[in-house]
């Protein structure tokens, strides 16, 4: 893929981490994540800018821990350290791919990450490094999906990739109703309106603020991303963000 084929510069990827448990059920599946980094790669060298976002849910996950009991800030503060530990496998799996690769934390960590700057991560963009954002947005009660939306504005990210183990949004779960449909494309009015399981809410406000769309699509099926950054999104996911509400 050549840069011109691209209607993306620069781009955020929003992975949920689970994505990196492959088929387990806990922790990191070090071939999925090989996996990942290889399509991540083949971005960079075509010239594409990236920026990554993951969640921690593989390890440990904050909503679920309040739910048991556990004060909620105490708990999204270790879902966030949960996100470090996956953005530091992340950068050894594309450093092993032969890319340069920043991880910049909002909660601060000098050992192990940059602290976030915003000019500082545009600039390692601009150089060709893929820049990881850990930590969330370093506050309790936002999420990882709150962190990525806000980030790719930061940067002037021109999409938001989000990953799944689902191809595309449907209106119902796929997986228990066997006639529900995907979306081809979705308003963020209509994913507000009907509670759809993009993103949250807060996440979808401000994509919807800033016209910044979304795609989203399965990242188990190996060159999905760079389906999605080449613009073939329509025709094996969902794009959020359009001018009006389609069926697949």
């Amino acid at each position: 893929m050549s840069e011109s084929t691209s209607p993306y510069k620069r781009i955020l990827l929003k992975l949920s981490g689970e994505a990196l448990m492959g088929e387990g059920k806990y922790g990191i599946h070090p071939p999925t994540l090989t996996r990942i980094a290889e399509e991540i790669a083949e971005l960079s060298r075509a010239g594409i800018e990236l920026a990554v976002v993951i969640g921690g849910g593989n390890i440990f996950r904050g909503v679920a821990g309040a739910t048991e009991g556990m004060d909620r800030a105490s708990a999204d503060y270790m879902g966030m350290l949960a996100t470090c530990i996956n953005s530091m496998a992340m950068q050894d799996a594309l450093e092993k791919q032969g890319l340069k690769t920043r991880v910049q934390s909002a909660i601060k960590m000098e050992q192990i990450a940059e602290p976030y700057i915003r000019r500082r991560a545009v600039r390692h963009l601009e150089k060709g490094r893929v820049v990881i954002f850990a930590a969330g947005t370093g506050n309790p009660y936002f999420t990882t999906d709150t962190a990525a939306s806000l980030r790719a504005m930061e940067i002037n990210a021109q999409v938001i990739l989000k990953a799944t183990k689902v191809d595309g949004v449907y209106n119902a779960d796929p997986k228990k109703d066997p006639t529900a449909r995907r979306y081809r494309t979705l308003t963020y009015m209509d994913v507000l309106k009907q509670n759809l399981n993009v993103m949250d809410s807060t996440a979808i406000s401000l994509c919807m603020d800033n016209k910044l769309p979304i795609i989203v699509f399965d990242l188990g099926t190996r060159g999905n991303i760079h389906r999605a950054v080449m613009g073939q999104q329509g025709e094996f996911g969902t794009v959020v963000g359009a001018t009006e509400t389609a069926w697949a």
